[in-house]
């Protein structure tokens, strides 16, 4: 989010207005924080008394009612979600609860390998997902929903005109048969809404947006959740490009899920398994968009950094996961992509 001095110093007397408010206190010290993607100013307020607290501001009103009422919601149901201290009358801004620095990503991106103790450490986020999805799901408002209110055909049909706008324009220099290529995201669009749709769907559920305290896992950036299917968002977990899970063991994990579902009632989860590589193709088609936006459009340069990551993974799953004679071009783009033949 690139501000103005001024612009700047107005957010900070906004947020300094609103924990006077909250606890009687003034703002010792502003630590700016990343904000990745988002466009949000994200910072951490550490008051006179030297405790802490993150203060949000943003103009993307909708997007912050999301994110306060379904984080109210998910809070009541005794999911690990940050405590929302205050909001601004106007939705603009508000205070929540500091969760530290740590991350999931933080966590298995030390160097060393992907052993028991990180397995150990995704099953209980795994655990936790369902809860959201099903338990809170069940409830909650979608009404709040800001930019689609199902991951359907609307929705699936956006995310795939973003991929080739904002991947293929930029990154492949081939000539794309566009026939032959809208006929592959067709048939991928028919098999995900094969299933139903009444869950809560995360949407971003991957390892920077799960921090750990004391090695518990809590979750922040659900603002974007819709109702949708189940396995998006083990797909968005287990294919979190940098993240990098060996790929046995994303299988041990997806196992895993489809174990833990069934305490929830799911019965069909054999059925789940088979539609999971086409959810996973989805999530990264969508992910590989994210990276041309934001990598070109907005100058953010780390975020093509995952594209040899996501190209490896989806290479990956056409060729050994997906029927022989299903998405044949989307295999041919990719491989040459991946052989780095007709990659910009």
């Amino acid at each position: 989010m690139d501000l103005s001095l001024i612009e700047l110093n107005a957010h900070y007397s906004k947020l300094q207005n609103l924990h006077i408010k909250w606890k009687g206190q003034e703002i010792a010290i502003f630590e700016r924080l990343h904000s990745h993607g988002s466009e949000r100013l994200i910072v951490r307020l550490v008051s006179e008394d030297n405790t802490s607290s993150i203060g949000i501001v943003s103009n993307n009103l909708a997007e912050n009612k999301a994110f306060i009422n379904f984080g109210r919601h998910f809070r009541d149901k005794g999911l690990n979600v940050p405590e929302i201290y205050i909001t601004d009358a106007s939705f603009d801004s508000y205070i929540l609860e500091d969760l530290n620095d740590e991350t999931l990503f933080n966590r298995i991106s030390d160097g060393s390998e992907f052993n028991v103790t990180k397995v150990s450490l995704y099953k209980k986020v795994i655990e936790e997902l369902p809860k959201f999805q099903i338990t809170a799901g069940k409830e909650i408002d979608f009404s709040y929903c800001y930019q689609f209110n199902e991951f359907g055909e609307e929705n699936i049909k956006f995310d795939l005109e973003y991929f080739k706008k904002r991947f293929l324009n930029n990154f492949y220099k081939g000539a794309a048969d566009i026939d032959k290529l809208n006929n592959d995201l067709n048939f991928l669009k028919e098999k995900i809404t094969e299933l139903p749709r009444q869950f809560f769907l995360y949407r971003d559920f991957q390892s920077r947006n799960v921090m750990l305290r004391e090695n518990i896992p809590w979750f922040i950036d659900f603002q974007s959740g819709r109702k949708g299917a189940l396995l998006y968002d083990i797909a968005s977990l287990l294919y979190d490009a940098k993240a990098d899970i060996p790929q046995n063991i994303r299988e041990i994990l997806l196992e895993y899920y489809l174990e833990i579902i069934k305490q929830y009632g799911i019965k069909n989860t054999e059925m789940l398994g088979y539609h999971f590589w086409y959810f996973a193709v989805i999530r990264i088609l969508q992910a590989m968009g994210a990276y041309g936006y934001l990598g070109i459009v907005k100058g953010k340069q780390r975020f093509l950094e995952s594209i040899p990551y996501a190209l490896k993974n989806i290479n990956f799953i056409l060729n050994s996961r997906i029927e022989g004679n299903e998405l044949l071009y989307l295999k041919k783009i990719f491989k040459e992509m991946l052989d780095a033949k007709t990659i910009k």
